[in-house]
Parts: C-alpha cells; sequence; structure tokens
C-alpha cells in the first residue's frame, strides 16, 4: 500500500524546505563563529593600542569624535575618577 502521490511530494517537499533551512542556519552559525572571533581580535587590538596611548599620555579619556582628552584623576583611596 501507498500513500497517494500528490501526498508524498507535499511530505518530500516539507521535507526538503526542513533541510535548506537547517543547512541554512548551519552556515550562519559558522558566519557568527567567525564574527565573534574577528569581534575578539579587534577588542585586542583596541587594548593594545590603549596600552599604548597610555604610555603617552596617561590615563586619560579621548573623544573619538574630535580627539580631545581628559585626564583620568585618582581619588584618595586610589580609584580611577572620570
Amino acid at each position: 500500500m501507498k500513500i497517494k502521490e500528490e501526498e508524498l511530494k507535499t511530505i518530500q517537499d516539507q521535507q526538503t524546505k526542513l533541510n535548506e533551512l537547517v543547512h541554512n542556519i548551519g552556515l550562519l552559525e559558522s558566519q557568527k563563529h567567525g564574527l565573534l572571533h574577528e569581534i575578539a581580535g579587534a577588542n585586542k587590538d583596541i587594548e593594545e593600542y590603549k596600552s599604548v596611548l597610555e604610555k603617552e599620555y596617561g590615563a586619560i579619556n579621548i573623544n573619538v569624535e574630535d580627539g580631545t582628552y581628559t585626564e583620568i584623576k585618582e581619588d584618595v583611596e586610589g580609584n580611577k575618577e572620570d
């Protein structure tokens, strides 16, 4: 015994669609993984350059719009204040 041909076609089409969606999710997760690694690298570069600037200028806050900066002062207990 068999189901009707059009019923089989519907099931096959649904399964194909599901397989495509699962495949696409896998691709997106792979891209996401790669992008997360790039973010980690960018953050590392930022932190390394902050160290370079701190050696040059001391502890400062930089306005990234115009390049101006203000010194970060330490309070009595040694905590940095803005």
